[in-house]
């Protein structure tokens, strides 16, 4: 399992790890013993105790029939898979393709009431057209997936923006001025995107916030995020997909998010800049 440095997974593999020393102790075992038992070296019990090492579905059946614990096997196997999925690098959540990593995140998006998106490079997916995703998801797939699913992909996504308009949920958008001018596709790609941002900020139950390009602002920017209510918080990264649920660690985003919502315009403003942008692209 690829490691990430988010406290949130580290400590949910420090959990893991927890109940996993308790089982040996539980059963009058030192370290030594369930490894002899297990038949490992020493050092690997030592490795996963702590945390250090993640392990197999077949280590921890092992680990638990050599304390005589196999009716919590099936338990823990599915919390080493809840950790697991909290860090996906993409060579695994796409294997298969597009598609399947866009309709993963279906459920999710049909629970959530509020939504906070940060995107310093692209236009929120949820805001943005078909043309201006099959760009993005095509220059996905060309860099690091072998599968060209990209069409159903893009439907896939395309699913997901119904939940906009039901009334039934809010969402902040907060984008870079940089995004308005990032060169995503031709210059009719742009400005149709561009046309349906204005459409999309006209909402009653969206707001799109701008951060203007400028000298001396307080908040650097920082990775893409969304916030999904107060529960739990998703980052891409350059090596795979991040999911922090920790509540403090969830502040943390949150946190970030109102600062940079501060340095951001609304309404009249970010509709200038918007259009502006719009009218460089015809």
């Amino acid at each position: 399992m690829a490691v990430s440095r988010s406290s949130s997974v580290q400590q949910a593999r420090q959990a893991l790890a927890g109940r996993l020393r308790e089982l040996y102790r539980d059963a009058g075992l030192d370290g030594k013993a369930l490894a002899e038992a297990c038949g490992w070296h020493p050092s690997k019990v030592s490795r996963i105790s702590t945390a250090k090492t993640s392990p197999s579905a077949d280590d921890i059946r092992a680990w638990c029939r050599a304390c005589g614990a196999e009716e919590h096997a099936e338990d823990l196997i599915a919390s080493l898979r809840a950790v697991e999925g909290m860090w996906v690098p993409w060579q695994r959540m796409e294997r298969t393709g597009l598609r399947r990593a866009q309709e993963a995140r279906l459920p999710l998006y049909e629970r959530t009431r509020w939504f906070r998106s940060y995107s310093p490079g692209l236009v929120p997916g949820l805001a943005q057209t078909y043309g201006y995703t099959e760009d993005v998801l095509r220059a996905v797939q060309r860099r690091r997936v072998r599968v060209d699913d990209v069409a159903s992909a893009v439907a896939a996504r395309m699913e997901r923006k119904r939940l906009m308009y039901d009334g039934q949920r809010r969402f902040a958008f907060l984008i870079e001025e940089s995004v308005l001018h990032n060169g995503i596709g031709n210059a009719g790609t742009q400005a149709e995107q561009l046309e349906h941002l204005l459409t999309v900020a006209a909402l009653p139950n969206v707001s799109v916030g701008v951060i203007p390009a400028c000298l001396g602002r307080a908040r650097m920017p920082v990775e893409g995020f969304w916030i999904f209510d107060t529960a739990q918080v998703n980052v891409e990264l350059v090596s795979g997909y991040l999911t922090i649920t920790q509540p403090s660690e969830v502040a943390m985003y949150a946190q970030t998010f109102t600062e940079l919502a501060d340095a951001a315009v609304y309404g009249v403003k970010a509709h200038s800049l918007i259009t502006r942008a719009l009218l460089s692209h015809s």
